[in-house]
């Protein structure tokens, strides 16, 4: 773990500072810069007269290529800095960008702040910048629900997993998994379009979350107000999830609150018929996306505490 103290930085800008308004209109985030290639690529290779073994192996080459290029970048970029304390500093100015610890808690305080008011309105459009489901099916619960199940999994893939991969490897390794995550969020989709193109960004997304899912739930658990509960939850009830690491933090996010998550919802127009989290337990409301949110922060200084620790270790 030699770059935990570069993710501590990363970790202490972010959460000060966000990425400002006025450089992200200036000069995007890499994370858009990462999208314009996967979207070039998406729009080349991915040809809808081919046949889908051809089109699966240009998904492959096109995700293998995205993830390359990302980690030789973080590698050339690392191997300039003098080792020591001077590479830990710029290494965590570096990857600060690519850890969203403000911005989601931010995005997710945007939509219990109309809903605590009452505000639906401004709560579904708030919800809406952060999920994908149809936000004027949503009621109260739904919105709720939906802010906190979208806090839950992108603590893991926005924070926890950058982090982790970074603490490992550096840029390159941080830098990788945003391709890796950002490959799947674009293609990784099991549509028309991308079932047969995506299948490599949406495997390869599954197996660089493994670790940081569970990672992520356990840090839920432990500062969970219900921590028997939180673990109760995960244990018997994160498998039950579409995703095979999304369910983690989820369902100890809905034992650490006392609700149910999940369950159906509408995508695009169409149901989806998903199993519930936690199915005994009452409805959310916005109280419960406030209280979301700040286990959300001790879960965060935990891991941050824990790298710092790993620093002086």
């Amino acid at each position: 773990m030699g770059f935990a103290g570069a993710m501590v930085v990363a970790m202490a800008v972010d959460a000060l500072m966000g990425w400002p308004s006025p450089l992200f209109e200036r000069i995007g985030h890499p994370v858009t810069w990462l999208g314009r290639l996967i979207g070039a690529i998406d729009r080349g290779w991915n040809r809808a007269g081919d046949p889908p073994a051809l089109r699966r192996a240009a998904g492959v080459a096109g995700a293998l290529s995205v993830i390359a290029l990302s980690v030789a970048s973080g590698w050339m970029l690392q191997s300039l800095f003098p080792s020591g304390w001077i590479q830990i500093v710029l290494v965590g100015v570096l990857a600060w960008p690519l850890v969203a610890l403000r911005s989601l808690h931010d995005h997710v305080a945007d939509v219990a702040t109309p809903l605590l008011a009452g505000d639906l309105a401004r709560a579904r459009e708030a919800v809406s910048r952060i999920v994908g489901r149809d936000p004027t099916a949503l009621d109260e619960a739904g919105i709720a629900r939906a802010a906190i199940e979208s806090l839950a999994e992108n603590a893991s893939d926005g924070i926890v997993a950058p982090v982790f991969w970074g603490a490992l490897f550096g840029l390159p390794g941080i830098l990788g998994y945003k391709a890796i995550n950002t490959l799947d969020s674009m293609i990784g989709h099991r549509n028309e379009r991308h079932e047969a193109f995506g299948w490599a960004a949406a495997r390869i997304d599954d197996v660089a979350n493994f670790i940081p899912a569970r990672l992520t739930g356990f840090l839920f658990v432990l500062l969970a107000p219900r921590r028997s509960e939180a673990l109760s939850c995960m244990t018997r009830d994160a498998r039950r999830h579409r995703s095979p690491n999304a369910g983690w933090p989820e369902a100890a996010m809905a034992g650490a609150l006392g609700v149910r998550l999940s369950g159906p919802r509408i995508y695009h127009g169409s149901a989806t018929d998903e199993p519930w989290l936690n199915a005994s337990a009452r409805d959310p409301h916005a109280a419960d996306i406030s209280e979301g949110l700040a286990v959300y922060r001790r879960a965060m200084l935990l891991l941050a505490g824990l790298l710092a620790v790993l620093v002086f270790a």
